[in-house]
């Protein structure tokens, strides 16, 4: 655990500065990635900000590559951010110091407040996440604004109208007419809170009915995905032969936390196993027969774990990649006509060359379905991609996100997903719908320099 006051980060007295004085709020390792990307976009700005950070859950390690000062208590609680799927997760982290680090993290927000209203600065806070930083805020006496990565109202409706929900306690979650409930819009709608910026453009239409000062300007998740080759290599003079003979690409996505992403590895291998047997069918719809799987691991897992499963299953190491990626460290196997690749550091490579992905993960499913493309996601057994999980997930990404109880049954989804190119389409358009198109980062940039 790290406390530094804001006496540790702020000199002596000094005269007032001319320059916002911001403090940012985040509450997970994703909202805090979030931030960063619009904090990036703030410091291009004219006369950017002065910026703190005070991250709610986990050690805020991506305010670090920014050297921003942070300036209250930081601690890693057991369930990494994920009270909210399982009660147990809850009463681990109260057992793990929760609410003594919450007392004091609330003490340094007031801190920082006092000490930049003696000193005369201008000062806003900017909340990036749920109703927790919203909260902080709201109650921390500065002017304030709000990025809202947890709720969406395609968990509850789509542009038809309501969802049919089998659950009986559904109707809670919309019961005052929006998933972010009378006491979130009150927090949304003082005069104090100057913009509140929500993941799609659904959701801001529904809160503009209820004064919040809501602006459409996108999802910060979609920014920085950026491929490491351009995009237009695929389009030759014969591309439609290219097409033909291509081999069929499929990203893996078992998820970032470790050791649930072991787990969830094993069981995609099992679908794995299922679509190469599909493809010796005589009905199949890929005539090259050729697959090549990239399985998107993340910087924090240890791949000599996953390439055992691999070793396990049949796969054998081979020494050349039979697709380029940004990464000349990955690992690549093969199996008869398949390869199969891990990569640590082609994360958006891997989103940008696959048909489709078989998927475990919450933020990177999500971004991949935004660049419209169909993720097949077999639910797991937590803390994260559970059960429960997994249904909100296909709520809010709709016909993008395919569930299936058994892995062995990803192989007649494809099957019958790529017979379907008017599903293809729908699934394309959709996802940029629920996603958004890149760039929001800069846009809610510019809108908070003027809003604050």
């Amino acid at each position: 655990m790290s406390d530094l006051s804001p006496s540790s980060v702020v000199s002596q007295p000094q005269s007032p500065s001319s320059r916002l004085q911001l403090l940012v709020l985040s509450n997970g390792h994703g909202e805090d990635i979030i931030a960063v990307r619009i904090l990036q976009a703030l410091l291009q700005q004219s006369n950017p900000p002065d910026i703190f950070a005070l991250p709610l859950v986990g050690e805020g390690r991506a305010y670090q590559n920014l050297d921003i000062p942070v300036i209250g208590s930081v601690r890693s609680m057991p369930s990494g951010g994920f009270i909210y799927m399982d009660n147990h997760q809850l009463v681990r982290d109260v057992r793990g110091g929760l609410l003594q680090l919450t007392l004091s993290q609330i003490k340094a927000v007031r801190r920082w407040v006092s000490h930049q209203k003696k000193l005369g600065n201008h000062r806003a806070i900017l909340a990036v996440g749920d109703i927790v930083p919203l909260l902080f805020a709201t109650f921390s006496g500065a002017n304030y604004a709000f990025v809202g990565t947890a709720k969406s109202e395609y968990y509850v409706r789509d542009e038809g109208g309501l969802l049919p929900r089998k659950n009986k306690g559904a109707k809670w979650e919309n019961f005052s007419g929006s998933i972010y409930h009378p006491w979130e819009r009150w927090l949304m709608s003082r005069h104090r809170c100057r913009a509140v910026f929500p993941r799609d453009s659904l959701t801001t239409e529904i809160l503009k009915k209820f004064q919040v000062p809501a602006f459409d300007l996108g999802n910060p998740m979609m920014d920085a995905l950026e491929p490491s080759f351009p995009t237009q290599r695929f389009y030759t003079a014969d591309v439609q032969q290219q097409e033909i003979s291509r081999p069929l690409v499929v990203t893996l996505l078992p998820g970032s936390r470790a050791p649930e992403a072991y787990n969830n590895w094993e069981m995609i291998m099992v679908a794995v196993s299922a679509l190469i047997a599909s493809f010796r069918d005589r009905d199949s719809v890929f005539h090259s027969g050729k697959v090549v799987f990239l399985g998107a691991i993340a910087p924090g897992l240890d791949c000599h774990t996953l390439s055992q499963t691999l070793t396990n299953q049949g796969w054998r190491p081979h020494s050349q990649s039979p697709v380029q990626l940004g990464d000349p460290n990955c690992l690549t196997f093969q199996q008869k006509n398949a390869y199969l690749i891990i990569t640590q550091h082609a994360y958006n490579d891997c989103l940008h060359l696959a048909d489709f992905a078989i998927a475990m993960a919450g933020t990177a499913t999500e971004q991949f379905v935004g660049l419209g493309k169909p993720a097949i996601a077999i639910p797991g057994s937590g803390p994260q991609y559970n059960p429960a999980f997994a249904e909100a997930q296909s709520r809010l990404l709709g016909p993008s996100l395919i569930l299936v109880d058994q892995p062995g049954q990803i192989a007649k989804v494809v099957q019958s997903l790529f017979k379907n190119p008017d599903t293809l389409q729908l699934i394309a358009d959709n996802g940029v719908l629920r996603m958004g198109q890149p760039g929001a980062a800069q846009r809610i940039a510019q809108c908070l320099q003027s809003r604050l």
